[in-house]
């Protein structure tokens, strides 16, 4: 095991619910370090290994002190998705933007050897270039998307042979996770495709990628693994299918009334978007350099929530602010 000590920053959100319980059976020693908006309930907190500590990434102090004895750092917590910047636009900079180089200074300081930084795909905006590497323009249509470019350099600006900094870009997560999100595009289909009967498709022609859930994790796995002159200063795209909204909506529908055999056929119905981002992303570069393949499908990941929405999983789906980030923030009044 390269690194033992690991520290996670939002480690109690969507991808570290998953994330955290696969590092803890693999033996490491994890710090959770996270404001808990959504709570801690569903992470293993029997497991002696694990530490949840509340905090704020904004706290440069708090984070110092939690760094200490850490081996690697994924910095997975922001205020994530476009739509959270509807919220305020000081909260999203300040979290987003402006903790991060001082979060990356007390990595360094701490002595912490490696800093996993999660990016994200849509750094590229809107684009028509039929494939889209990690070298094109970072073209942002939301403060989110800037801010998520920004960060890039500002890592690699404070990296050395010993503190050891990469930045992935994946695409939009999909699937179930212990802490479920139900407000990214595959998800939102089939909780409407299950429990509304309908398919509402806004726009539809846009092209997303998308990255199942334990893609995203195994990715990061691999990151902590991975010898240094593979990955420092290096930036990575990682998706896996590439299609329209409209696709995905077949694509959701079609395993829905698999799972769902008795019930009457799906409709799919088109409404106008305002969201316009649109991107086709090139993954060969991972799979060149690193080896790396996504193994998981769409179809995988709406299987797994229609199982879940079959256990009782995910109870009370569209009215439960839990499973919407931004409801969430705008309930506790997030500043």
């Amino acid at each position: 095991m390269k690194f033992k000590n690991i520290l996670i920053t939002g480690g109690a959100g969507y991808c570290g619910s998953v994330l955290t319980p696969q590092l803890l059976d693999l033996g490491h020693h994890i710090t959770v370090y996270d404001i808990l908006y959504y709570g801690s309930d569903f992470l293993p907190l029997n497991n002696p290994n694990l530490k949840v500590v509340r905090g704020d990434i904004r706290d440069a102090e708090h984070m110092a002190r939690e760094m200490v004895g850490v081996d690697a750092v994924l910095h997975l917590a922001c205020i994530s998705n476009d739509a959270s910047f509807v919220l305020d636009e000081e909260l999203s900079t300040s979290v987003n933007l402006d903790a991060f180089e001082p979060l990356v200074i007390a990595a360094k300081n701490a002595a912490v050897k490696r800093f996993i930084y999660a990016s994200t795909s849509s750094v590229y905006g809107v684009s028509e270039a039929p494939e889209v590497t990690e070298d094109h323009p970072l073209v942002p249509v939301t403060l989110y998307n800037k801010f998520k470019g920004m960060c890039e350099p500002l890592l690699f600006k404070h990296t050395d042979q010993n503190f050891v900094g990469v930045a992935f870009r994946p695409a939009t997560v999909c699937g179930y996770g212990p802490r479920q999100r139900l407000d990214v595009s595959v998800n939102i289909l089939t909780n409407h495709a299950i429990n509304t009967g309908k398919i509402t498709v806004f726009g539809g022609s846009q092209l997303r990628p998308n990255l199942h859930i334990q893609d995203y994790v195994d990715l990061c796995k691999l990151l902590l693994d991975a010898p240094d002159d593979k990955i420092a200063n290096d930036v990575f795209n990682c998706g896996f299918q590439n299609m329209s909204i409209r696709e995905i909506a077949d694509v959701v529908k079609k395993v829905v009334e698999e799972e769902f055999p008795d019930r009457p056929e799906l409709e799919i119905v088109t409404a106008p978007s305002d969201d316009i981002r649109s991107y086709h992303i090139n993954s060969d570069k991972i799979k060149r350099v690193l080896g790396f393949q996504p193994k998981h499908t769409i179809e995988e990941a709406v299987r797994e929530l229609c199982q879940a929405f079959r256990d009782g999983k995910l109870p009370d789906s569209f009215n439960d602010d839990g499973y919407y980030n931004v409801r969430v923030m705008q309930s506790i009044g997030a500043k």
